[in-house]
């Protein structure tokens, strides 16, 4: 007999942040998950999700730093990783996060995609926050969270009638209002490095929460718990 996988071992993942109104009022993309969810059931988050096998075989160009920074410590193809970032988008938002081209050959998992005229771009993401699950999860992710400009998407921002039924109410949120959703507590430390990133540009390094992490990561934030919203 087969075993069964372990669903406990961690999965490398991939996030899409997708930020618009950068200069007004910056609101980011989030859906619900279901209540059946096995993995954070009912709570708000970002599109993403894991690292298909045939991600690895999708051909993308990635910025200079990005893909250093996806490389550093990680056993993963950098353009695996982005790759799964724009697929997962894709399938959960119903946005194109991509360039017009023909793409008749597209793999199984990409053909949904290829059907909008367009192949992935990986210029317009920039890495920057890894996390991993901590134990005693049903899920255990190293997830990649990317940021990425709306007014990159050849898609309509509002259409989100090609999503799947993964995530409900998907919409866009204010960041001064986005905490008041019923939120991880892994995004709301990656909503403090979008907050950071708006103000002080991109980290020197990505920055890396481990399960042991979170008393570094409050003194890295000054002092101020991810938890609370910002004044």
């Amino acid at each position: 007999m087969e075993q069964a996988p372990d669903k406990t071992a961690v999965r490398p993942a991939a996030t899409v942040i997708l930020l618009r109104n950068r200069a007004t009022d910056p609101a980011v993309l989030m859906g619900q998950r279901g209540a059946r969810a096995s993995f954070m059931p009912n709570k708000y988050v970002f599109p993403g999700g894991a690292v298909d096998p045939g991600d690895a075989a999708i051909d993308l160009s990635l910025a200079g730093p990005t893909l250093t920074q996806l490389a550093d410590a990680s056993a993963e193809p950098p353009h695996a990783l982005a790759a799964a970032a724009i697929r997962e988008l894709w399938e959960e938002t119903g946005q194109v996060l991509g360039c017009p081209a023909h793409w008749p050959d597209a793999p199984r998992g990409w053909r949904g995609f290829a059907a909008t005229g367009h192949r992935p771009d990986g210029t317009a993401l920039e890495f920057i926050f890894r996390a991993i699950t901590p134990r005693g999860h049903s899920r255990r992710f190293d997830a990649r969270f990317f940021l990425a400009e709306a007014d990159r998407l050849a898609s309509d921002p509002d259409d989100f009638t090609h999503a799947e039924d993964e995530l409900k109410h998907l919409h866009w949120v204010s960041l001064s209002r986005v905490r008041a959703l019923d939120l991880p507590f892994i995004t709301k430390v990656v909503l403090t490095e979008v907050e950071a990133y708006l103000t002080r540009g991109p980290a020197a390094t990505v920055p890396f929460f481990r399960e042991d992490d979170e008393a570094q990561l409050v003194s890295r934030l000054a002092g101020r718990s991810p938890l609370d919203c910002p004044t």
